[in-house]
């Protein structure tokens, strides 16, 4: 995809972290923006502020683990700008404990915003997409975890993991439908975002300290995060990604030979890589 001037681009998760950064990156392109987010005061700043700016943006309210919600922002994008030209499913959470304790509360809370919400988003949006017959592009966000699992964060893995196949098979899918939409999967390592406190929008309510991780604070939290790249630095390489048609798109390139090995240990039938221990 080369021309972005006046073309709609959506995007889930995007009052903070990494979708802000995207939605910010392409409005400097000329880019119409639709932004959904499930924090509503968030969502109204970011849209005020990106007004600010200059951007023609709107926000839209979206859980995305809600397919009828997903539906909804897919009809809103339509009716405000006519169209939508790239997708970008980026909302995401994260929950810890080992993965025969964790509630299944906390893994169908997981699973159903990090992939169940990618899931509506390509039902919701391609079929108007392959319609328009014009170029397009989908970005499905999914994290290294979703190349190498760890221990800890089981529904956040699987849920990942999901998200890469998805995407691999929807981008055949789409060169066999013709070839005009193009597919990228995000992989990040750390960022500086709010993810590891994603229980802030958790169900039954954000979790008590002691409920936390062993040897995990919020403030031990912030102290990990902040040693994450800048989104906005992810959201350059997403642009690149989807100007270059580039399927994956691994911001953090020191990951690439555990990548590699993890192949290899495939092939060889090893055990899996423990990237988190010694």
């Amino acid at each position: 995809m080369q021309d972005f001037e006046g073309k709609v681009a959506v995007i889930t998760g995007g009052a903070s972290g990494i979708g802000r950064a995207m939605a910010e990156r392409f409005a400097r392109e000329g880019m119409r923006i639709v932004l959904a987010d499930v924090e509503q005061a968030a969502l109204d700043a970011t849209e005020r502020e990106m007004r600010a700016t200059g951007a023609d943006v709107t926000a839209v309210p979206c859980d995305v683990s809600k397919r009828d919600q997903v539906q909804a922002l897919a009809a809103a994008a339509v009716e405000r700008f006519g169209g939508v030209h790239v997708l970008c499913n980026n909302a995401g959470v994260v929950a810890y404990e080992p993965s025969w304790e964790l509630s299944l509360d906390d893994w169908h809370w997981v699973v159903g915003v990090n992939l169940m919400g990618v899931i509506y988003g390509v039902q919701a949006f391609v079929p108007m997409m392959l319609a328009q017959g014009e170029e397009g592009h989908i970005v499905n966000t999914s994290s290294i975890a979703g190349l190498l699992a760890n221990s800890g964060s089981a529904p956040y893995d699987v849920s990942k993991f999901g998200v890469v196949a998805l995407s691999e098979t929807l981008s055949v899918e789409l060169l066999i439908a013709g070839g005009k939409i193009g597919v990228s999967v995000l992989c990040p390592g750390l960022v500086k975002t709010q993810i590891l406190e994603a229980d802030r929008n958790r169900p039954d309510g954000p979790l008590t300290d002691d409920a936390l991780p062993t040897g995990m604070t919020r403030d031990v939290m912030r102290t990990v995060m902040a040693m994450g790249i800048p989104p906005e630095q992810v959201a350059e390489n997403v642009f690149e990604a989807i100007r270059e048609r580039r399927f994956y798109v691994l911001p953090h390139p020191e990951f690439k030979p555990l990548v590699q090995k993890r192949a290899e240990a495939i092939v060889a039938g090893a055990p899996p890589l423990t990237p988190g221990l010694p």
